[in-house]
């Protein structure tokens, strides 16, 4: 029998509405700093092909706002001519092609966001939060609050992307208090819940809750860190066909990796520029910037493998002591500063083990914030999956191309981070802020 899904309660309406002003608010004041951050030639500029200019991102989300809660909720007409909804949209236009597109300007953008904020704050007094899905207990106001963080957090990887000089800061993240972990710890077999069918802004990739039997097996306690890895590298792990996935090992040779993106030598040390800065590479954080075939490769250099998204989720979720799933690995609570690294409070992940209040009860740390984990799962839909609001949230990539990521980033902000939440993206994908932590087949009789 699968443990029960324990789930947040929802609130009444007033406290729904309260959350989701603060949460729109949060969001709003994290895009008005990246995108302020620069002057109006960096805005419009595209530093990188992977990426759109800042000042797409800043219009589409006042757009997708617009559509959703002001057009379909408020009845409202356009704001702007409908042309508008073409330049934004994200399936008509890849990145690469934006900048040549007849974009709003900075100014425009600025207003168009501003005006559309103002009245979906007006709306949101008026709009019943019983009776109709998509506005049951705010769904579709939180779903827009999801949609500009997860922006943000793709901003924030334009500003790693960007040359020139530092425009961003933060203090830094805790230090680990020092205690000596267990390299891997030992997660019991038997069933849990996975996915969720009732928090209610949960995305429709992480629904529904299903049961799911997961055998024992052995998952690191703290993700890999930069010293690991760099252990790798020198026992000459991207000169080793071995290690790689066949389609790893060629992309390798294609683009001549080396190292994790944003990594070089300097004499004998490895150094790293993270958002217009040069450091060394601190040995005790979690290696980040690496693609799936890195995250692989090492867990097979390494005599392990990367866990099971359906792994991942136990490691997070599941409490052997009262045979629950939890929403987050500490409980049921929201993140908070002591807990996870999450929101851009830093501008990078903490060290390893830094986080021992975010532990989950088998006492497994920073499985929430500081670097999405790579799994070994491909991205496809749940048993009785179905896409709802729209089909190109999720089902559109599913499929072999997409490895799904775990866990969010310290670029990640916790309405859109939670222990069921779902990332995915190509294999080859390093600017996102991702790392890994390795798992293992427990020996029969273990666990």
């Amino acid at each position: 029998m699968s443990a029960p899904n324990r789930e947040p309660a929802q609130g009444t309406d007033d406290e729904i509405r309260s959350r989701i002003v603060d949460d729109l608010t949060r969001a709003r004041r994290r895009t008005a700093l990246l995108t302020e951050a620069v002057d109006d030639d960096d805005l419009i500029r595209q530093h990188s092909t992977l990426m759109s200019p800042l000042v797409w991102d800043l219009a589409h989300i006042g757009n997708q706002e617009e559509l959703w809660l002001l057009r379909d909720v408020g009845g409202r007409d356009p704001l702007l001519p409908e042309t508008v909804d073409q330049l934004y949209d994200a399936f008509q236009h890849p990145r690469a092609d934006r900048p040549s597109l007849p974009l709003l300007d900075p100014a425009q953008s600025r207003t168009y966001v501003a005006d559309v904020r103002s009245k979906v704050i007006d709306l949101l007094d008026r709009t019943p939060l019983r009776g109709r899905r998509l506005t049951e207990d705010g769904f579709v106001f939180g779903m827009i609050a999801q949609h500009e963080q997860q922006h943000a957090e793709t901003m924030l990887a334009t500003h790693q992307l960007r040359q020139g000089e530092p425009v961003l800061s933060a203090p830094p993240p805790p230090a680990a208090p020092g205690d000596r972990l267990p390299a891997q710890t030992l997660v019991p077999a038997g069933p849990f819940t996975m996915g969720t069918s009732a928090h209610p802004w949960a995305l429709d990739n992480e629904r529904p809750a299903h049961p799911v039997h997961v055998d024992a097996f052995w998952l690191d306690t703290v993700p890999v860190s930069n010293a690991d890895y760099q252990d790798f590298i020198a026992d000459g792990g991207y000169a080793t066909r071995r290690w790689w996935d066949p389609a790893g090992w060629a992309h390798v040779q294609r683009v001549g990796l080396a190292a994790p993106l944003f990594w070089r030598r300097e004499g004998p040390e490895w150094v790293r520029r993270r958002f217009g800065r040069t450091e060394p590479v601190p040995p005790d954080e979690p290696v980040l910037h690496v693609c799936w075939y890195e995250a692989d490769a090492y867990a097979r250099w390494a005599g392990r493998r990367l866990p099971t998204e359906a792994e991942w989720e136990k490691a997070a979720r599941y409490d052997p002591v009262s045979d629950t799933t939890r929403q987050y690995p500490w409980g049921e609570d929201d993140p908070t500063a002591e807990r996870a690294n999450l929101g851009q409070d830093h501008l990078g992940p903490a060290p390893v083990g830094a986080y021992p209040a975010g532990a989950s009860p088998l006492g497994i740390q920073q499985l929430i914030g500081d670097v999405w984990e790579w799994t070994s799962s491909d991205f496809t839909g749940y048993p009785g999956f179905a896409a709802w609001p729209y089909r190109e949230y999720s089902e559109v990539f599913f499929g072999p191309e997409y490895k799904v990521l775990r866990g969010g980033s310290f670029a990640a902000d916790r309405v859109a981070c939670r222990g069921t939440f779902r990332n995915w993206d190509y294999p080859i994908r390093r600017q996102i802020f991702a790392g890994f932590r390795c798992a293992r087949d427990a020996a029969p009789g273990e666990g």
